[in-house]
């Protein structure tokens, strides 16, 4: 039988920067030079990788003094940036559970954020465990995150299926040994899963 590992953000959970900066920004073109060169996608990338957001706000704050509170509404607001659960994606967790499947998690979020979204989305205390890069100081697409996980749960990366939305990330388990399924939306992953005899 088959391991199931679950990406979370894009594939679980619908979390944008831009569903909170929207509310804080007058104009989507002053939003999206803040998204690119104040709270970058990078600086993020450093966040998941276990970076502390006191730290890194503290920082960016002192080199934009200008967007001294927008630059703090990236944690203290962090919560508006999740939209909701990603449609679809959580019913299939549920179903693969309720066939026997052991399904896992393998995600880049930081560990300071992390507790919102368990809060707020049931389909994480339905998992047999999980892989943070938060905890573990280390991101995906890097090896060791997936050998991390193979290891801590005893998994075989042959018999694994891994599901993300990111492609580098899916060429890093596809290189790994694992099967993989580019998330496009919950109806293309289920009739993956159909496909490879899951479903």
């Amino acid at each position: 039988m088959k391991d199931i590992v679950f990406d979370f953000g894009g594939v679980l959970v619908d979390w944008n920067p831009r569903y909170l900066y929207r509310k804080v920004f007058a104009t989507e073109e002053e939003m999206e030079w803040f998204l690119s060169q104040v709270c970058t996608a990078q600086w993020n990338e450093q966040l998941d990788a276990g970076r502390p957001f006191e730290e890194a706000i503290a920082s960016l704050q002192e080199k934009y003094p200008a967007y001294r509170t927008q630059i703090a509404d990236y944690y203290a607001r962090w919560d508006e940036m999740m939209a909701g659960a990603v449609p679809g994606t959580a019913d299939i967790v549920r179903e693969l559970k309720d066939k026997g499947f052991r399904v896992y998690g393998l995600s880049n979020w930081s560990a300071q954020t992390f507790p919102l979204a368990q809060k707020r989305f049931p389909v994480f205390s339905w998992l047999d465990g999980r892989v943070l890069s938060g905890e573990e100081k280390i991101n995906k697409p890097e090896a060791e995150i997936f050998r991390r996980l193979l290891r801590r749960f005893s998994l075989k990366a042959e018999n694994c299926i891994f599901i993300d939305d990111n492609l580098q990330n899916i060429a890093a388990a596809r290189k790994l040994g694992f099967e993989t399924i580019p998330f496009e939306g919950a109806d293309s992953l289920r009739k993956a899963l159909i496909h490879s005899g899951v479903l």
